[in-house]
């Protein structure tokens, strides 16, 4: 398990997944779960995981009420960089 330090000062877990990507944990994560619910007008946040792309520093995989899979990016303030649709396939294969 990894620690990084949160935009807040807040720590983080991290941990690693069958495909190297890594599953945040903590208060950071689950304010970006939150902000990226509220973006899509709810569903079921599926994973939460640092990220680099797009000027983003949180991905948030969500589930939308409609069954639609989208990626979330958010910047360090949990403010919307990009909603993506989800392409992976459910093995986790893209």
């Amino acid at each position: 398990m990894a620690l990084a330090a949160g935009a807040s000062g807040t720590a983080i877990a991290v941990t690693g997944t069958d495909d190297g990507e890594g599953q945040a944990k903590g208060a950071g994560a689950d304010q970006a779960r939150t902000a990226a619910l509220a973006v899509t007008g709810g569903g079921r946040a599926n994973s939460v995981e640092r990220d680099a792309e797009d000027g983003a520093s949180w991905e948030v995989e969500v589930t939308r009420p409609d069954g639609q899979r989208v990626d979330v990016r958010l910047d360090d303030r949990l403010e919307l960089v990009v909603v993506e649709a989800d392409y992976e396939a459910p093995d986790g294969d893209e």
